[in-house]
Parts: structure tokens; sequence; C-alpha cells
């Protein structure tokens, strides 16, 4: 689903130089297309274990989910020389719970339409919430 809030979220990102990238549980073969379209290159997904051509239903390497997508995100960084912490600010968006983890490592944690849990995980701290379904 592509909404324009996201992408005018997006370009502002790119516009202003930021390093932007896709954090997704979801399976890389399914996001790829999705973030070139929103312009984005970098992608940090699940990536699906492949043996002789074939899925086997498994994961290859840490799945970015919950505490995983925190610590591909940590690995991406220092693969580039950085780390999160060396950002004078950072942002992540999310609308499900199972992200807190890495919203809750950033300096602007951001909920976009956001399941229950997160709804009041973010009223509870103060964070931004917001919707690009208009």
């Amino acid at each position: 689903m592509l909404l324009s809030r996201a992408q005018a979220e997006v370009d502002a990102r790119l516009a202003a130089g930021d390093l932007v990238a896709v954090v997704t549980a979801t399976n890389s073969f399914v996001t790829r297309p999705i973030a070139e379209l929103y312009g984005i290159r970098n992608l940090l997904a699940t990536e699906p274990e492949i043996v002789e051509g074939r899925f086997t239903g498994r994961t290859a390497g840490t799945p970015c989910f919950r505490e995983g997508k925190l610590a591909r995100v940590r690995d991406w960084l220092a693969g580039l020389g950085l780390s999160l912490e060396g950002f004078s600010s950072s942002w992540f968006y999310s609308d499900s719970h199972n992200d807190l983890p890495l919203l809750s490592a950033v300096t602007n944690p951001v909920a976009v339409d956001p399941d229950p849990i997160l709804a009041r995980h973010a009223g509870e701290r103060g964070w931004q919430v917001t919707t690009w379904r208009a």
C-alpha cells in the first residue's frame, strides 16, 4: 500500500540528506519493491533461508522482529561505521507494538496508525501518534 503521507515523509527525509531505511519483519523479496517505490535504497528485512534454490521455511540470520529488529539496525549501522547513539536525533515509525524495542531506542519514536497496545504505550510515554491513512 502506497500512502501519500508516508511518501511525503520519506521525500522530506531524503531531501534533508537523512539516512533512511525500511526496517521490517516481512521478507525482503516482498518489501524490496515497496521500498524502491518509495525511493528508499536501504532495506533491513527478515531473510528467508534458501538451500539448493528452495525456501526452507526458516530464516537466515537474525529475524528482523522485536529485539532482533534493533539488533539488525545496530549491526547495519556498525557496518557503516556508525551507531544509533552517534546521531543527534533518530526517528522510527511503526504501527506495531512488536517494534517497541526499536521505538524505545530512538530519540523520536512515532506511532503511525498504531495497534491498541502501541497506542497505549505511546500515550503513556508522550510519543507522537499520527495517521498516514487520510
